[in-house]
């Protein structure tokens, strides 16, 4: 009795610490989809920040890359990934008495294009995007860098879903 009690336990151990779940959202057959192609995301936005581009393209390759299992390839992909930074600019917002912003809004859009070569029927082209608000009494020098990670979180993450996603 006793070693069938240690048996079922120790079963039950070794079952429950080899399942592993995954929230990201994503689901891939990747036996028809193997590769994808991430192209680099240009800024086209009339205010230009040069670490933006190179912040967002390292965010998004590094998204992908930890949450699939997708091969990245230039050659022949199943799946592509391109588009551009389109909107990147400054909204007072909260306007005082004295006519001047409390607050400062920084938006980001990005326009992204999709394709499926394999499925074409999920490709799709969207534009995603995401605003912070900040207190006036910063300049936006202060907390860009800070801002554009957010910002860059925020666009990846609903990019990823967009495109990853079959709800």
């Amino acid at each position: 009795m006793k070693k069938a009690l240690w048996a079922a336990i120790i079963s039950l151990i070794t079952i429950s610490c080899s399942v592993s779940y995954k929230f990201n959202g994503a689901s891939i057959n990747y036996q028809e989809t193997p590769t994808i192609d991430i192209r680099d995301f240009l800024n086209q936005a009339p205010l230009v920040y040069p670490s933006l581009t190179q912040t967002f393209n390292e965010r998004m390759k590094d998204v992908f890359t930890r949450n699939t299992k997708l091969q990245f390839t230039t050659v022949n992909p199943s799946l592509e990934l391109e588009g551009e930074i389109v909107r990147y600019d400054l909204t007072p917002q909260a306007v005082q008495e004295n006519n001047l912003a409390a607050q400062t809004r920084l938006t980001m859009n990005v326009r992204f294009r999709y394709r499926n070569n394999k499925n074409p029927q999920e490709d799709k082209e969207e534009t995603i995007s995401a605003y912070r608000d900040f207190s006036s009494s910063y300049t936006l020098e202060q907390v860009q860098d800070d801002l554009i990670k957010q910002l860059t979180e925020d666009i990846v993450d609903q990019i990823f879903n967009a495109t990853m996603s079959n709800w």
